[in-house]
């Protein structure tokens, strides 16, 4: 199991944190993050490109002359692919770029990309940011040291928007919620920067559904036939 230190904003070490080996610890698989990552990359492609074919170029109504007798090759359209202005013969067209993945691996892309970052060294765990009001400078001064160079991914909760506004206007960072982790923007950095409280780890440490621990008894007696007799002495 890795073990990475934990630091404040000032670059100092305040404890350490074992990290989940499902999400950290596996071999990364290429194909599939690579997969994975050509698909995100596709999906935010707008696919609004547009040619004109023959019947939506404007004029070429008429035939350009008669088909016999001018010694000229036949036509029946100025706006035939061929001519100058002419439509366009199978351009391209709006279309989506959307591929379907399944969601197993997505996850295993992301767990793959995380494994590979720490593998590298390219992790770091603050404890909490310490932000009263918005402040750039001191977003640089927290990124320097902790020795964060290069293109930085920032992994911060919704509800600290001092956070938000302090590293959102450095143009090598780029700050998400928990929710918005993806293969894409940890291969494309150079260091992810998470907080203790947005660390992944997979849900397996929770305790099992068994017999056991689903009993919902909360001592009434069981209902079985024999009690359920409705009989108040009458006769049939």
């Amino acid at each position: 199991m890795t073990t990475l230190t934990v630091r404040n904003p000032a670059g100092q070490e305040t404890g350490s944190v074992e990290l989940d080996p499902e999400v950290f610890g596996i071999e990364p698989n290429v194909a599939v993050m690579h997969q994975v990552v050509t698909a995100q990359l596709a999906a935010r492609r707008r696919g609004t490109q547009n040619t004109r074919t023959k019947s939506e170029v404007r004029g070429g109504g008429g035939k350009p002359w008669r088909q016999k007798g001018t010694g000229r090759a036949r036509h029946g359209s100025i706006r035939n692919p061929q001519w100058r202005g002419g439509g366009v013969a199978l351009g391209p067209k709006p279309r989506t770029y959307h591929q379907r993945t399944p969601k197993k691996m997505i996850r295993l892309a992301l767990r793959s990309a995380l494994s590979d970052r720490v593998r590298d060294g390219k992790v770091v765990v603050v404890d909490s940011w310490e932000f009263e009001t918005p402040s750039t400078r001191k977003a640089i001064a927290a990124l320097d040291a902790l020795g964060v160079q290069g293109r930085a991914l920032m992994v911060t909760e919704r509800d600290q928007p001092e956070v938000w506004k302090s590293f959102r206007n450095l143009p090598r960072v780029r700050i998400i919620s928990p929710g918005e982790l993806n293969a894409y923007d940890v291969l494309v950095s150079d260091t992810v920067v998470f907080t203790l409280d947005t660390l992944p780890a997979t849900t397996s440490a929770q305790p099992e559904a068994t017999d056991d621990n689903l009993n919902t008894d909360d001592g009434e007696p069981e209902t079985t036939p024999d009690n359920l007799n409705t009989d108040k002495g009458e006769e049939a």
